[in-house]
């Protein structure tokens, strides 16, 4: 809750001075109401128009600054709510950024993405409407109440009596609506993360003929999300249906008993010598707004419940995981040990242990490995062996639970990781592609590349392709081995790039671009040190060691 509580300060007191300004603007319906009755008061008795026109001049400008003060309260909630909602979202897109590659526990990126796309989206109208809702109900019946009880005790009682039903309803319906809001939320997140995965998964679906298995899964998830829907609805209905009925029960008992004052028939319940026409028009002119606020509240009150599950939702995205990245805090610019002049580093790993949370036994115990710097090394065994947690190790994804990994002569730390990482290129199997250029793909905003150079290794990499070529989200538009060499055109172009991970670059590639893959990796490694998981032996063969993972080294 720490990292709700910090998102929501800053945005507290500008939300404050919101409250105010439409708190401000819901009093000065005081003073209108009063000219009001006067003015009709005096047509009753027989003055002529004349006499309400300064009045109602009085009235149309207490009609435009209240329209003004509600406008600059709603104006300044809307700014700051909307400041609040960019801070919790950045605060836990941070701390999902920090958060170990290798982390188990880490949210699934559908709940992930419902919770930091659709489900905080809720947040606003709790911070917009809900916030300043509960400032003016806490600040304006008061008041009101007091303005009417100097014209009647009785009155003012009957609103007391009537005002504290509203707010007992709204509580008792607001704790089911909060839990239905929160069982919606958890629903939403986890419908979304069930298509996303299936979406991932659409050709091996198609492949094992589970198409329909799926299809009726999904609805079975659809139906459940429209029935918490529903749930949530019909409690928002129903709380609206009672807060009309007591406030309108309210304004009808005042309106009885000034009906039966003014005509004689109850003598009891004002000051002085009895209501009079003004005096009972004010009343009833301040009743619907002694129960306006309470009403705003009331409608306000689904945001609330929303707005504090999507609250809890960002607060668990912001929390911290199992296993933090080293170094996601640190500043990475002073670059690797060395600077890029150094040469390419070695790598020394001793008696380095891991296991992941709940594994029986760990993936890596007691391991031991050295690279020379410009050495090129393949890691080779069985799935399971530990190949691509070790690389994820070297390049500082996650803390061993045991021993040391020295690169380029130090230490890796989570004080120096981020550092050490800007000397590291990671190259996976299947590299992420974003829309836009070949170019644009390599250079990925990076300070210091320059387009030349990114120009020239695609001219060496992808020869004949134009560097300006268009791709889509995802590498559309280019095969399984053109997506490779464009990941291996991010790393050549990057001159700190000194030690290259490479984690199963030839899987799930025919024999002829497996080839065509492995000669631009032995280029692009040149002058640089070289550790690759793999399971290809030909490409095994073209590096100068093998170790074994797995099995016996």
């Amino acid at each position: 809750m720490s990292q709700r509580a910090d998102g929501l300060a800053a945005a507290a007191p500008a939300l404050r001075r919101a409250g105010l300004l439409q708190t401000l603007a819901a009093l000065l319906w005081v003073p209108q109401a009063a000219l009001l009755a006067l003015t009709v008061a005096r047509l009753a008795e027989g003055g002529g128009l004349g006499q309400a026109l300064p009045a109602a001049a009085l009235i149309l400008l207490a009609g435009l600054l209240r329209a003004a003060l509600e406008a600059a309260g709603a104006r300044l909630a809307f700014r700051a709510g909307r400041a609040a909602l960019s801070s919790l979202r950045l605060a836990a897109a941070a701390a999902l950024a920090a958060r170990s590659p290798l982390d188990v526990a880490r949210p699934p990126s559908g709940e992930a993405a419902a919770a930091l796309g659709e489900q905080a989206d809720a947040v606003l109208p709790y911070l917009v409407r809900y916030r300043p809702a509960r400032q003016r109900a806490a600040l304006v019946p008061p008041l009101l109440l007091l303005a009417v009880a100097t014209q009647s005790w009785m009155a003012a009682l009957i609103l007391l009596v009537a005002a504290p039903l509203i707010p007992l309803f709204m509580a008792l319906i607001g704790l089911r609506a909060q839990e239905a809001s929160a069982r919606q939320m958890l629903e939403i997140g986890g419908t979304n993360a069930f298509l996303l995965d299936r979406l991932r998964g659409l050709a091996t679906i198609r492949a094992f003929d589970a198409v329909e298995v799926t299809a009726t899964r999904l609805r079975a998830a659809a139906e459940a999300l429209r029935a918490r829907s529903m749930a949530v609805l019909r409690i928002a209905f129903l709380s609206s249906a009672v807060l009309e009925l007591f406030a309108a029960l309210g304004v009808a008992m005042l309106a009885v008993y000034i009906g039966f004052t003014l005509l004689g028939q109850i003598g009891f319940g004002a000051w002085g010598g009895g209501i009079g026409l003004a005096g009972g028009l004010f009343m009833l002119l301040l009743a619907p707004a002694f129960f306006e606020p309470l009403r705003d509240l009331a409608a306000a009150w689904h945001d609330r419940a929303a707005g504090e599950a999507a609250l809890d939702a960002l607060a668990r995205l912001a929390g911290s995981g199992e296993q933090l990245l080293p170094g996601a805090g640190d500043d990475p610019s002073r670059g690797p040990p060395g600077g890029p002049s150094a040469g390419p580093p070695t790598v020394v790993v001793q008696g380095l242990a891991f296991a992941y949370p709940g594994a029986a036994q760990p993936v890596l115990d007691g391991f031991d490995l050295g690279v020379a710097a410009g050495e090129r090394v393949a890691l080779f065994g069985p799935s399971g062996g530990g190949k691509t947690t070790l690389l994820a190790l070297v390049a500082g994804l996650a803390a061993p639970q045991a021993g040391t990994i020295a690169v380029g002569g130090e230490a890796l730390t989570g004080g120096n990781a981020a550092a050490l990482r800007t000397g590291m290129a990671w190259i996976g199997q299947r590299p992420h592609l974003f829309a836009g250029s070949l170019r644009a793909n390599v250079l990925l905003g990076r300070d210091g590349l320059a387009p030349a150079a990114a120009d020239a290794v695609l001219a060496r990499l992808l020869p004949g392709r134009d560097r300006r070529r268009q791709v889509g989200e995802g590498g559309a538009g280019l095969s399984g081995g053109e997506a490779l060499r464009l990941a291996l055109a991010r790393a050549a172009v990057d001159p700190r790039a000194t030690l290259l991970l490479a984690d199963e670059p030839t899987a799930h590639l025919d024999a002829q671009t497996a080839a065509d893959v492995t000669a631009a990796l032995l280029d692009v490694a040149r002058g640089r040190t070289l550790i690759v998981a793999t399971h290809d032996p030909l490409l095994a063969a073209r590096l100068d060691r093998v170790v074994l993972i797995g099995g016996p080294r």
